[in-house]
């Protein structure tokens, strides 16, 4: 029992004498921040170093401070303060300081330092809790390739559960091996296998840079990873263009439909079509700003709102016009051009005056922001989603005009305007409801431009014309020749672009045209019946 007694005594007494011991770090983190009151950028980085190093859980907070210039020192001290507006923190343990000294200074930095910060908050973040955190960390770290955070990033790729993590990790660990100067041959042609793994233009810039130290099979190694990774990025830029081109020709697609229909069942053609792009995208405006006043939280709908609206609204319009002005004009296409154009002309400074000449902004609900990575291909939710709505728009189209009745005369009168009046149908029921349609197609491309575009009265002007050389290189009224010559315009200047920039490129397309309708004056898919080919 006394033998007893004393042991328990002895413990008690081990333990109380643990209790009253400072942490371990406290004194490393004394040492540590001791250093920023040399006022010295040597010392200053060492200072940097040995707070990552610490394991206090203030390191991140004081390397913060000294990245956004909060982080002060006392001269007369050397004590280290944070600074946060017109409060003071002791840096060390996070405690407000009632009385701060009166000619504190602010740590000093320049880009060296900017440097080893990044890295250092990098190795600090790689055991963070969000995963988003520990990716930009070691993001972090692998453009700093700083070797003190070696180490800890050895034991965050022991512990990381995550898988693309956990790759940035072993790309930031191989990216600090090629330039450890310890390391071995056989580590360093191994990192260069994960750094030409990761394939993109960082990776490039890592593998040209090594030091003049490295052995000949590394710097071997890195030129022939690097001649990959360039002929893998170039395949990746020809997608990227194709992408591109697909978006543009989605655009270029949905302005173009509507004015396909109009421009093949009546002959007219409607100058004043790319105002009714205008109206659908003042319409989603409109939408918007009553949303935004009323109820944000309907925000997220508000193009799924806007969409019925701007349809209905721009078709109105369109009857109206066709009623009041075209249909006194069929059979004088140079007449309605000009009528058209000053339609055109009427609308555009009748927005001006009720919003005024400036753009307007449009949001993007929440599901049509940002984008995501295919390999090195970047897809924005925006354009996809342009893509997704106007392929319904044609192939909803395409059935109105194969199952309905009024699909039916639209093609009736479109073959044989003549033959379709003496099987009775009344052709001109048939123009006005064609030009109310063609109109209400081209305010859904209004809305879906909204979302890429500015908003202004000038937005018709900027695809009337493209859409016209679609149609006429499609095939006049024919909706297919309208998606095959929307796409291929499309693909065509985003390759053209690159080489001969944007102008040059539009320029040089419309040149391929006029040669291309020189040759196939109806384009490449010429409707059939026989007023056509008459």
């Amino acid at each position: 029992m006394t033998s007893f007694c004393g042991r328990l005594v002895a413990c008690l007494l081990a333990l109380a004498f643990l209790l009253a011991m400072p942490p371990a770090f406290s004194q490393t983190l004394d040492d540590a921040l001791a250093k920023f009151a040399a006022d010295s950028f040597g010392d200053t980085e060492e200072g940097i170093v040995a707070v990552a190093a610490s394991g206090s859980p203030r390191a991140t907070a004081i390397i913060e401070a000294l990245q956004s210039g909060q982080l002060a020192f006392d001269a007369a001290s050397r004590k280290i303060f944070i600074r946060q507006g017109d409060r003071v923190f002791d840096a060390a343990t996070g405690a407000a300081v009632d009385a701060p000294p009166a000619d504190l200074a602010t740590v000093r930095i320049n880009n060296r330092l900017r440097r080893a910060i990044a890295a250092a908050l990098g190795s600090l973040q790689l055991m963070a809790p969000d995963p988003a955190q520990r990716l930009a960390s070691a993001q972090a770290v692998f453009k700093s390739r700083d070797a003190n955070a070696f180490p800890a990033i050895d034991a965050a790729i022991a512990k990381e559960t995550s898988s693309d993590v956990k790759r940035a990790m072993t790309e930031a660990r191989a990216a600090i091996i090629l330039y450890k100067e310890d390391a071995s041959e056989a580590d360093k042609m191994a990192a260069v296998d994960v750094i030409r793994s990761r394939g993109d233009q960082d990776s490039i810039a890592l593998l040209a840079a090594l030091p003049a130290g490295a052995p000949p099979a590394v710097k071997a190694a890195a030129q022939d990873a690097i001649k990959g990774i360039q002929n893998q990025l170039a395949f990746w830029e020809v997608l990227q263009n194709a992408w591109y081109g697909l978006s543009l020709g989605s655009v270029l697609l949905l302005a173009a439909i509507g004015l396909a229909i109009t421009f093949g069942v009546m002959g007219v053609i409607n100058m004043a079509h790319g105002e009714m792009v205008m109206i659908g995208a003042y319409v989603t405006f409109v939408v918007q700003e009553l949303i935004r006043a009323h109820n944000p939280a309907l925000f997220d709908y508000s193009l799924a709102i806007a969409i019925p609206l701007a349809f209905l609204l721009a078709g109105a319009i369109g009857i109206l016009i066709e009623r009041t002005v075209i249909q006194w004009m069929y059979g004088r296409p140079l007449d309605t051009l000009l009528a058209t154009w000053g339609i055109s002309l009427i609308l555009q400074q009748a927005t001006r005056t009720i919003f005024g000449p400036t753009n307007r902004e449009v949001g993007n609900p929440s599901w049509m922001s940002g984008a995501f990575e295919l390999g090195h291909l970047t897809i924005t939710y925006n354009r996809m989603w342009i893509i997704v709505f106007t392929l319904a728009v044609f192939f909803g189209l395409l059935g109105i005009l194969r199952f309905t009745r009024i699909g039916l005369e639209m093609r009736a009168v479109t073959q044989n305007r003549r033959m379709a009046a003496s099987m009775g149908i009344k052709t001109s029921n048939v123009d006005m409801l064609t030009f109310g349609l063609g109109s209400g197609i081209a305010g859904l491309a209004g809305v879906a431009l909204s979302q890429i575009d500015n908003v202004s009265p000038n937005l018709g002007q900027s695809y009337i014309i493209d859409s016209f050389m679609v149609v006429v290189f499609g095939g006049v009224g024919n909706l297919w020749g309208t998606l095959v010559g929307a796409f291929s315009l499309g693909i065509a200047n985003k390759f053209l672009e690159p080489y001969a920039g944007a102008v040059v490129a539009k320029i040089a397309i419309l040149v391929l045209i006029i040669l291309f309708i020189q040759k196939r004056p109806r384009g490449l898919f010429a409707l059939k019946g026989r007023a056509v080919e008459a």
